[in-house]
């Protein structure tokens, strides 16, 4: 079996990886009380952690056990063990979908935007937030990540966006100090 690098991080990664922009992904998601939300590739639910006050429910799902574990330590987080390219939920099943820091780590980044468009419900929304590529820094760790031999595979913002060619996509871009947002609305 080859390294899990994310199950040996699992144990220490809230400690050392920044507290997430919080108010900028409310302001993404803009949910609402009853929101179903789905944290793809939440891992330890660093994230969702703090938004499940603002919804109703929150589902993290992510493929490292080590992840899944610490995920499990926190109050009325749902985690579940899949691949972002094969999702175990009905059509139309969230409210919201937010992939925080992970879409460069996912095999297939194509099938991973068709399978987070088909859970999410028509007037629901997509959030992704990823490392800004054109940021010298995310240069970088991007490379520093190729020889730790993770499968990372970062995109910049538009490649993002154009992961969403579906005719009912509003796709909204930007970025913010070293984040790229790509936030689409299925109408």
């Amino acid at each position: 079996m080859p390294f899990d690098h994310f199950d040996f991080l699992a144990p220490f990664y809230d400690k050392v990886i920044p507290s997430a922009a919080i108010e900028a992904m409310l302001r993404e998601l803009d949910p609402k009380p009853e929101c179903r939300l789905l944290d793809a590739g939440g891992g330890t639910g660093r994230v969702s952690g703090y938004l499940q006050e603002h919804v109703g429910s929150v589902v993290l799902s992510d493929i490292s056990m080590g992840m899944l574990k610490e995920a499990g330590t926190k109050d009325n987080l749902q985690p579940t063990c899949a691949l972002t390219e094969i999702m175990p939920f009905a059509p139309d099943f969230f409210d919201c979908v937010l992939m925080v820091d992970a879409l460069h780590h996912v095999s297939d980044q194509a099938q991973t935007a068709r399978e987070l468009w088909r859970i999410v419900k028509p007037g629901g929304r997509i959030v992704i937030q990823e490392p800004d590529i054109h940021r010298f820094a995310v240069k970088l760790i991007a490379v520093a990540e190729k020889l730790a031999l993770m499968r990372s595979h970062f995109l910049n913002i538009q490649e993002i966006a154009e992961l969403f060619p579906f005719d009912n996509a509003d796709i909204e871009m930007h970025t913010e100090e070293f984040n790229a947002w790509v936030v689409v609305k299925k109408n």
